[in-house]
């Protein structure tokens, strides 16, 4: 019995750096592929030729592409991402300042997203056909077919321009810039940390709208997914023998269905939050909101190619890290996969 289970968790293992260099390999190639010239990006079009020229050479432009590649390879396993133009800094601390307020984001979306879309699936699945479900799904089709961007703009335009009931774009009010120490970079722990309630506080406002995209987002995939399989366990046969038995019917949907389907619930959510971590993009960039997303787009506008490839590739790892994660959950968690 183990000697399968060892050979799957072998084969997962070996899978990793494969995919890895698979990823680095392609980010490579996009990066150099791109009509964006990083070395006038650095010295500027107006720069003279000979300038030009030594700039390419330090930065080793000049060589082949297969020898850029082990360059680029080769400083990317000492964990040299190369230094941002825009910011003067290093990737490296660039993402390490950028990516906790995405994963603050992300984090307040998957926990509203759960909190509202796995409770609405089940019932939609409980009340199938009914007009319950029919408006459920209506609402979990709209969440998951309409643009993210034109959400975050609706939004924009409702609670804040019109309404006015919700702060502008942005992480914080500018009166409150540098108040609170940072400390793990998520701004409302941070601020609770520090005792600072009025920070929190805003910071809490600002987070509501752009976290409410996202978690609109992913609660129509979550609901989706838990009503489909709701409804799959529901026709199950022990389901049947439960009720046959004058079970109650909260005991037979949440202890027996929902207690049946919980583990898939797991690995869903881990591929929601890997999502809503890639996903954040375009969502960052309408809010103003400063984290990776934006800096990566603001970046590839300014051709700042490290960058560009720094942020891509921190993206495509931390969803290949979900990925193995919800693999691995479902085969230590699901008795049947054991």
């Amino acid at each position: 019995m183990a000697t399968p289970r060892l050979k799957a968790l072998a084969a997962t293992a070996a899978s990793v750096p494969i995919t890895l260099f698979g990823l680095v390999l392609v980010t490579f190639l996009i990066g150099r592929v791109m009509p964006i010239d990083p070395v006038l990006a650095i010295v500027g079009d107006r720069a003279p030729a000979d300038v030009v020229a030594q700039v390419r050479l330090e930065l080793g432009l000049d060589e082949p592409l297969y020898v850029q590649f082990w360059i680029y390879l080769g400083k990317l396993v000492q964990g040299d991402l190369g230094r941002s133009v825009m910011t003067s800094h290093t990737v490296v601390d660039d993402i390490i300042r950028f990516f906790p307020a995405t994963m603050e984001l992300a984090t307040a979306a998957i926990i509203i997203a759960a909190l509202l879309g796995i409770p609405i699936g089940v019932l939609a699945a409980v009340k199938q056909g009914s007009r319950i479900d029919h408006v459920i799904r209506v609402i979990t089709l709209a969440g998951h077919s309409l643009p993210i961007f034109v959400l975050a703009l609706i939004s924009l335009l409702v609670f804040y321009a019109t309404l006015e009931i919700a702060p502008g774009p942005g992480r914080q009010n500018i009166l409150f810039d540098d108040m609170v120490p940072t400390i793990t970079g998520l701004l409302t722990v941070d601020s609770l940390i520090a005792g600072e309630w009025e920070v929190f506080w805003d910071a809490l406002a600002h987070l509501v709208q752009p976290a409410g995209v996202l978690a609109y987002f992913s609660m129509a995939y979550l609901a989706r997914m838990t009503r489909a399989f709701m409804l799959d366990t529901l026709k199950g046969e022990f389901i049947i023998t439960a009720r046959a038995k004058g079970l109650s019917p909260a005991r037979v949907i949440w202890k027996h269905a929902f207690g049946n389907i919980a583990v898939r619930l797991i690995t869903i959510l881990a591929l929601a939050y890997a999502g809503l971590l890639e996903g954040a993009v375009i969502t960052e960039t309408v809010f103003s909101w400063p984290g990776l997303g934006q800096y990566l787009t603001i970046s590839l506008l300014n051709a700042d190619m490290n960058a560009v490839l720094g942020a891509t590739l921190v993206v495509g790892v931390t969803y290949l890290a979900f990925n193995l994660l919800a693999d691995l959950l479902y085969r230590l968690l699901d008795p049947r996969v054991r």
